[in-house]
């Protein structure tokens, strides 16, 4: 079985945590620290316009020493951003997320936002679907799997 990533956001919901981009950084990584995520997705007038990670906070603000209750998440936060269909698959996702070092993907249905996974809603996405598989073989091994 192929899932999709409708699959994963039907199981794991669709909330999506975002803010602004005049929110200040401080602000980003507090919401990020209240939601247990590692990114926020930045949302202009209803429309996809940025991401904000953990790495960017790391790399864009404390390393070149700034303030994160100064600075604005628009100003650090990466942007434009790699997005995905519900219809991409978790091997294409998974693809995506390694050949661009990312760990989060907004789902864009149209021009709107549907969701967003991360590098840990594929894993466990690829654990279930082994495990079936092994449930699967080992009922034929053992004669239960249905004629």
């Amino acid at each position: 079985m192929v899932e999709s990533v409708r699959l994963i956001l039907k199981t794991k919901g669709s909330q999506i945590w975002s803010l602004a981009p005049s929110a200040t950084v401080y602000e980003a990584i507090s919401r990020m620290s209240e939601k247990n995520v590692g990114a926020l997705l930045v949302v202009s007038e209803g429309k996809l316009v940025g991401i904000i990670s953990e790495r960017d906070y790391a790399r864009k603000v404390i390393l070149q020493g700034k303030s994160s209750k100064e600075i604005l998440v628009g100003e650090v936060m990466t942007s434009p951003v790699i997005t995905v269909t519900p219809d991409h698959t978790v091997d294409e996702c998974m693809r995506i997320m390694t050949s661009h070092h990312i760990r989060h993907l907004p789902v864009l249905e149209g021009e709107k936002l549907a969701g967003a996974i991360s590098i840990g809603d594929l894993v466990k996405a690829v654990i279930s679907t082994q495990a079936e598989t092994i449930q699967h073989l080992g009922n034929y091994i053992t004669g239960k799997y249905p004629l």
